[in-house]
């Protein structure tokens, strides 16, 4: 069963977010809780991350096509 956690938009994060993992959305839930100053590290921090993995998986899928 889906859950959805509502963010705050001005800070460029989606208004809803559907969890399938109970563990993910009380991890998310707490989040929430955070001072703004600690919950803008974190999000930067995850947002390093996605990106490094997008990076990665777009220069292997086109490394694949030379």
């Amino acid at each position: 069963m889906d859950e959805v956690i509502y963010f705050d938009e001005k800070n460029g994060v989606p208004a809803e977010v559907s969890v399938n993992d109970k563990a993910a959305l009380k991890q998310l839930q707490l989040i929430n809780e955070l001072d703004e100053e600690e919950k803008s590290i974190l999000l930067k921090l995850i947002e390093t991350f996605v990106s490094k993995k997008r990076f990665k998986d777009y220069l292997q899928k086109n490394i694949a096509t030379l």
